[in-house]
């Protein structure tokens, strides 16, 4: 395209025919134009950098929101990581309480259960077997009455060529102790030389007992005095009997201590029935007697503590020769330490036991009134 062409193109088409002054003001309305076009292309330039500067924001915003965003998810995930936890934790503890509560409840019924053989107990001790008794005119405290007495029987070990001694009296046997070094003599020009010796024996200091009641044995009291032998057929073949609530026995003994008679049956129900009849007639020397059922209480020992204790009349003498003959031997021991110039006394009990043989001494406890009264 020629200038000639490009010119054409803002001239006016017949220029020939326009006056000067309508050429200004063709040249100033086209400034205006141009002056318009300039403020719009200013508005437009001052918009696209508005439109730059919100976009450049917005990117920015978009950018800090999507780092909050990221943030709070973390936030969230782990809030819901110990949400978790803390649900776990809740049902880990209630899975403790409720093995506690189960624990609880066991621990209630075994409350129940002992509660329940308390009174099975209870009801026993109301039923014990009868026992007569004859005052004597002796009355004692009643804080000094004992609920239970257990009497000990201790076995001591004896060495040969040693010997055991019991006092009446503890001041005998602790000058005894004190002089510890005694000369007997045997006769002529012979004697001997033996030491005296504490004797300590173990003794339970505590002794617990669990008692139950045995389900198959019974015990029988309120009996006549008979033959022995006769009682216990007797009684065996009246509670053998069904007609009479009895079953067949495995065992029936006679206690002398207190006059009763134990029946063990073979099967368990039978001493129950028998026990809640409590009084049976038995044909006994040629009549009905009327004899009382009780429970038996077997005993198992639950706790024991023993303790070292000191024989107060006792004394243990060593260093015994075989010499001579172990009665004679025996007999000047006994007459040596009775004297009260040797520091003796009288003497309740004497045991020899010579070298070469090993024996075993049994100790059993005795208030001084028993000893007294026999």
């Amino acid at each position: 395209m020629s200038s000639d062409e490009e010119f054409s193109l803002v001239m006016d088409p017949d220029p020939s025919e326009k006056t000067l002054e309508e050429v200004q003001a063709l040249i100033s309305k086209y400034k205006k134009r141009y002056e318009a076009l300039l403020e719009d292309q200013k508005d437009l330039t001052t918009t696209r950098d508005e439109r730059r500067e919100l976009t450049k924001q917005c990117k920015e915003r978009t950018k800090k929101m999507t780092k909050e965003l990221e943030k709070d998810e973390r936030f969230y995930k782990d809030e819901i990581e110990n949400q978790r936890a803390k649900l776990d934790s809740l049902k880990q503890e209630e899975n403790d309480l409720m093995e506690e509560l189960q624990k609880i409840q066991a621990e209630i019924k075994e409350e129940d259960d002992q509660n329940l053989e308390l009174k099975v107990q209870a009801d026993v001790f109301c039923s014990m077997p009868e026992k007569k008794f004859v005052f004597k005119g002796l009355t004692g405290k009643a804080a000094d009455r004992q609920e239970f007495d257990m009497k000990s029987h201790v076995t001591y070990p004896m060495d040969g060529g040693t010997a055991l001694i019991t006092f009446e009296e503890e001041d005998v046997a602790s000058s005894i102790l004190k002089m510890k070094k005694h000369t007997v003599e045997l006769g002529g020009e012979c004697r001997i030389i033996v030491e005296a010796q504490p004797v300590h024996l173990m003794l339970p200091s505590l002794v617990e007992i669990d008692s139950e009641v045995c389900p198959r044995r019974i015990l029988v009291s309120n009996l006549p005095k008979m033959n022995t032998e006769i009682l216990l057929n007797k009684l065996e073949i009246h509670f053998s009997k069904t007609k009479n609530e009895g079953g067949e026995v495995d065992l029936c003994e006679y206690l002398p201590d207190s006059g009763t008679v134990v029946i063990v049956f073979l099967k368990e129900n039978v001493a129950k029935r028998l026990v809640e009849m409590e009084f049976h007639e038995v044909m006994l020397n040629q009549t009905k007697h009327k004899v009382r059922v009780t429970p038996f209480l077997n005993g198992k020992i639950t706790n024991l503590e023993t303790k070292m204790s000191m024989c107060p009349r006792t004394v243990l003498l060593t260093g015994i020769p075989d010499i001579m003959e172990q009665e004679t031997l025996q007999d000047l021991l006994e007459i040596h330490f009775q004297k009260n110039g040797n520091s003796g006394g009288e003497i309740e009990s004497f045991l020899y036991n010579p070298l070469g043989q090993n024996i075993l001494a049994l100790f059993g406890n005795a208030s001084k009134e028993e000893r007294d009264e026999e």
